[in-house]
């Protein structure tokens, strides 16, 4: 991390980010931080938020904010943001069984694979429709779009502008393959 300090001191800087330890200042003057910044022993610049910096956010708090970059939102890292109505004492009691089921069912890491059976054409419907895709298929519920970003559908997105390596890559991370 001071390495990358050092570097982004020196002319020419680090490529257009700010170091790590420069995010992590950043991300303790969001709206509606509770408590710390924290970077991980592994933090090195990321798109705003450094890759291993944590933050919690007051829901309560209607400054708050989810930052994407918190999220994982560059290359998913196996990061999932859900939003419920379970406070800490509730899922105390569960959080092992909770946090087991969650990794058995959320793909991550190089080769994983998603759970959905699917072809090209599908991912290709998949990609032009957004979460209207997997609401027509039964995967999500219409009330999902309302917490979603432009309500889960780029209307401008145009799935010719993916190349053939990244669709050919992003299948599997969605698909089981037909059965």
């Amino acid at each position: 991390m001071f390495d990358e300090l050092e570097h982004a001191c020196q002319p020419g800087g680090i490529g257009g980010f700010l170091p790590a330890v420069k995010q992590i200042a950043n991300v303790a003057s969001l709206p509606g931080i509770v408590g710390h910044s924290i970077g991980l022993p592994d933090i090195h610049s990321g798109y705003g938020f450094a890759i291993g910096n944590m933050a919690a956010f007051d829901t309560a708090d209607r400054s708050a904010i989810v930052s994407p970059g918190g999220v994982g939102f560059d290359i998913n890292c196996g990061v999932r943001l859900i939003r419920t109505n379970l406070s800490e004492k509730d899922v105390q009691p569960v959080k092992e069984q909770l946090a087991q089921a969650l990794f058995d069912h959320i793909p991550v890491g190089v080769g994983s694979k998603g759970i959905i059976p699917m072809g090209a054409n599908d991912f290709e419907q998949c990609l032009e429709m957004g979460m209207d895709w997997t609401l027509r298929e039964g995967y999500s519920w219409a009330e999902d779009k309302e917490h979603c970003e432009e309500y889960g559908r780029m209307l401008q997105a145009d799935p010719t502008k993916v190349s053939a390596r990244a669709k050919k890559r992003g299948l599997p991370q969605v698909s089981k393959g037909y059965s």
